[in-house]
């Protein structure tokens, strides 16, 4: 099998209760194993760290409708739908046509409130993560492995350092989208009820954590296909420096080119084909630095790729035959702002630009770039950047569930972060961040300079637009427009924002989510961010 995953659906055929009660979320799994039990033997240790990955990927154990957490639906709780919804449902780049599915029409609107399913979700999803990684680090100390006779204890000590860096990475996402989170370590008892932490503690331990680990983390790209090593560390450092004023109100420029110029070094390379980064056999990229796995044998599930290679498929294209899947009858559309962005003649033979405009076997029938009617499939052009068909051309698996694996890091982000660092300030070179971005515009035409800029067109107006034109749909946009000023007022509006068809400001609160009512509920540590 070509991915690590397998051994993830059988670690989550056990969940530890003592997880679940650590935040008082309820398991709706029958099959509750004893940790006694579980970490009896080095296979036992090996399954529940196989445990920590796959919460990033599943949602439960009897299928994709199943959800192992109480009270949260599988739809609006596996953990790329539930980050590709908040970083781009909210933004410039995405409608869903479906408003009526669980919480999307307030997202897109940007009209949530503290209520939202999937606001609920992404919370739940992410702080199990932190449960389980604290499980597994409290049960795997030297004490622990000796009192269970376990004396090979290589491998468990990496798992230890991995697992540190998964939580590290849950507590940056809890920072970025909510400005603050319970704290929670392994050194905590179970049913503790934890401290908030605001956005200036989270980012303190999460540096701490990450650089503490680092050093012994495998080197880039010699661990198993699915698994962490230094890179990882390194990119979630980098993204924390570059957004480092929104955080924590500090310049931090020279360090995100220091921890790019070092992913750089680590042998990365970009992909010659654009879109080969996000087809079914994107497991063999050698420009992707961390990829959430999807199998549609052994992982169905309704995750990012899924909802992403249905979604833009649209009844009257009737072109899933393209993209080896189903589809979703138009469920997925692009808002008249970001088609736009590759308006003009350097754009016409640029790869990235996969926007559709008319109506395949309809000649004369165009789309709208408008969306004046979200519930109107027709209005809005529609895009075609995932596929579940491999580089080569054969169907994935499943007609219905992805085999592409959500591209979370990938080396493009790296150079275009070089380049923004560099322009705000940082010790990098105009000149090196200049061949950064000429390297990802001659990718994208094919190996041709046509699209190449020059020095004095690379300005900050350049990047943000950019960064939509390279990386659209991967769960970034919403920390982009927001590092970049762009996202709440009204300096940028763009179609539906404010629950307007031609957008409205939006209040600068939104730059972070409401705590969900029922984790203020279960934690009365917690407060409320200001405006909800």
């Amino acid at each position: 099998m070509k991915k690590y995953i397998i051994l993830t659906i059988v670690a989550l055929t056990v969940i530890f209760q003592s997880c679940t009660d650590d935040l008082n979320v309820v398991s709706k799994d029958d099959d509750v194993l004893s940790s006694d039990v579980l970490f009896s033997t080095p296979d036992g240790y090996k399954k529940a760290f196989a445990g920590v990955y796959g919460n990033l990927t599943l949602t439960g154990v009897l299928g994709p409708d199943n959800s192992s957490l109480e009270g949260v639906d599988a739809g609006t709780s596996q953990f790329t739908r539930c980050l590709l919804y908040l970083q781009e449902l909210t933004t410039d780049e995405l409608v869903w046509s479906y408003e009526n599915d669980g919480g999307t029409a307030e997202l897109q609107r940007n009209i949530w409130t503290p209520a939202n399913p999937v606001i609920l979700g992404m919370f739940s999803r992410t702080m199990v993560s932190v449960s389980y990684a604290n499980e597994f680090l409290r049960q795997s100390t030297p004490e622990k492995l000796n009192s269970r006779g376990i004396t090979n204890t290589a491998d468990i000590e990496l798992y230890r350092k991995e697992v540190r860096v998964l939580r590290a990475y849950a507590y940056y996402n809890m920072m970025d989208l909510f400005g603050k989170a319970p704290m929670y370590t392994e050194n905590d008892p179970v049913n503790f009820t934890g401290p908030e932490f605001n956005r200036k503690q989270l980012f303190d331990f999460i540096e701490s954590e990450l650089k503490a680990v680092l050093p012994d983390l495998k080197a880039p790209r010699t661990n198993e296909y699915g698994r962490l090593d230094q890179s990882m560390a390194r990119m979630i450092l980098a993204k924390m420096y570059l957004n480092a004023q929104v955080y924590i109100q500090a310049n931090r420029f020279d360090d995100c080119i220091t921890m790019c110029n070092e992913i750089i070094d680590d042998g990365y390379t970009l992909k010659s084909k654009y879109l080969d980064n996000f087809k079914a056999d994107n497991n063999t990229s050698q420009e992707i630095i961390f990829g959430i796995q999807s199998d549609g044998a052994v992982s169905q599930n309704w995750g990012a790729t899924t909802v992403l290679t249905n979604g833009q498929i649209g009844a009257w294209e009737n072109n899933g035959a393209d993209f080896g899947i189903g589809g979703w009858t138009g469920a997925l559309r692009i808002r008249k702002e970001f088609a736009q962005k590759f308006d003009g003649a350097k754009f016409s033979q640029d790869t990235r630009n996969t926007i559709g405009k008319g109506v395949q076997g309809d000649p004369g029938k165009q789309r709208s770039i408008d969306i004046e009617d979200i519930g109107v499939k027709t209005q809005g052009y529609i895009l075609s950047k995932f596929s579940n068909k491999t580089s080569t051309g054969v169907n994935g698996i499943s007609s219905t569930y992805a085999d592409t694996d959500f591209p979370l890091f990938r080396l493009a982000d790296v150079y275009l972060m070089y380049a923004e660092a560099t322009l705000r300030g940082g010790n990098g070179t105009t000149a090196q961040a200049l061949n950064y971005v000429n390297a990802l515009r001659q990718r994208a035409n094919s190996n041709s300079t046509v699209g190449n800029i020059t020095l004095s067109e690379l300005t900050l107006d350049f990047l943000i637009d950019e960064r939509a034109r390279e990386l659209h749909w991967e769960a970034h946009r919403r920390q982009d427009l927001i590092r970049f000023g762009k996202y709440t007022g009204g300096s940028y509006n763009w179609a539906w924002k404010g629950n307007s068809s031609k957008g409205i400001s939006i209040p600068s609160y939104m730059s972070v989510f409401p705590i969900p009512e029922g984790s203020l509920g279960a934690n009365r540590n917690l407060t409320q961010n200001t405006g909800y």
